[in-house]
């Protein structure tokens, strides 16, 4: 493959502290979290991830999920995400797939309805978040029908099974087989096949990249034009020596290494396999990735690992741009007011503009 050019469109000078937008949607997280059932879920989820039992591990799981949940009662009442949702038309499909058990993957579309009726649209495949053991499809509903609009794209939003009841990497292929068949039926998804673009946020930022990986051991990479996976997990950076890590993975560190426990059919076993931590794709494999934007926070919690496989992507030839936001922690980029601010989405309509529409 011919090496991707960057456009260098997307660079932010970072202080080492938070401003602005960012600063304020820190301090309301740390708010939120110095009290109430907030904060005591906080204290029990990192009692339980020092923890090495399946009963704990279990406790830990419906702490998590607990936790995602309260976060997604919240993004359904910003206005602005309603607001976007009453101009979007909303249908889904079903994928069949037997990697796993016969299994249909759901699929929900958020279509801007001045694009309906297009046989030309771009596509904007999408993973969620939750670290892939918690989360649905649909709760990432109000902030994607904000970023279709945005974006000026429809978005298909897969529903893939969750760790630990689906392990690696049974939940990559779901994704996988669903941006197979959408790029299999672009013409009658009303889709350009010639823009089509992969991306997945935090745990669904993995689900993405292995997918991508999956692509390139296949050589099928040709079908995606654009990858750009947000916050991802990459590795098993978490189970190396917390002290030259950075405070915020220091501090997340202990539940990073449970998360990739569930997620993981035998972790010793799989150590190798960039299935599981994609960041560990050989350099033949990166060589054949998609072109590429990786989106990451100056103070989240992977920011390791992603500027580790961004220094190899580069190399490979393969790295359209990698953003860090200034200031950014794991869960200010999940934020709705960061969501919604020049920096963040004034990035993703640039990205899109200038390496999907064009």
């Amino acid at each position: 493959m011919e090496r991707v050019q960057s456009k260098n469109l997307l660079i932010f000078n970072l202080k080492g502290i938070p401003e602005g937008v960012v600063a304020e949607a820190d301090a309301q997280i740390k708010q939120i979290h110095s009290s109430g059932p907030p904060k005591e879920i906080g204290i029990k989820i990192m009692e339980l991830a020092l923890k090495d039992d399946d009963e704990s591990r279990n406790e830990l799981l419906t702490m998590i999920r607990a936790n995602n949940a309260g976060l997604s009662m919240m993004i359904r009442m910003v206005p602005e995400f309603q607001e976007a949702g009453k101009n979007t038309s909303f249908t889904e499909f079903k994928v069949p797939t037997s990697h796993d058990g016969d299994f249909a993957v759901p699929v929900e579309v958020y279509t801007p309805k001045n694009l309906v009726g297009n046989s030309d649209n771009a596509a904007f495949i999408f993973a969620h978040g939750g670290g892939c053991v918690s989360g649905s499809a649909n709760d990432s509903k109000p902030f994607l029908d904000f970023m279709a609009l945005s974006g000026n794209v429809v978005i298909f939003n897969v529903d893939y099974r969750l760790a630990p009841e689906t392990k690696c990497p049974n939940n990559v292929k779901d994704f996988y087989e669903a941006v197979k068949y959408i790029c299999g039926n672009a013409e009658k998804l009303g889709i350009d096949p010639k823009k089509i673009c992969i991306s997945g946020e935090s745990g669904g930022g993995y689900i993405c990249l292995g997918a991508i990986v999956m692509l390139a051991q296949n050589n099928e990479s040709h079908l995606i034009k654009l990858a750009m996976p947000f916050i991802p997990m990459v590795d098993d950076y978490a189970f190396s020596d917390p002290g030259a890590m950075t405070q915020e993975e220091k501090a997340n560190h202990t539940v990073i290494r449970q998360i990739w426990r569930m997620v993981a059919a035998d972790i010793d076993q799989q150590a190798e396999d960039p299935l599981l931590f994609p960041g560990k794709a050989s350099d033949e494999v990166l060589a054949k990735f998609p072109p590429t934007i990786l989106l990451e926070g100056e103070f989240d919690m992977f920011t390791t690992s992603t500027t580790r496989l961004a220094r190899r992507l580069c190399r490979a030839g393969r790295l359209l741009e990698f953003v860090v936001f200034p200031g950014v922690t794991h869960y200010v980029f999940l934020w709705p007011a960061f969501r919604m601010s020049k920096m963040s989405d004034g990035t993703f309509k640039t990205a899109l503009e200038e390496y999907l529409h064009k």
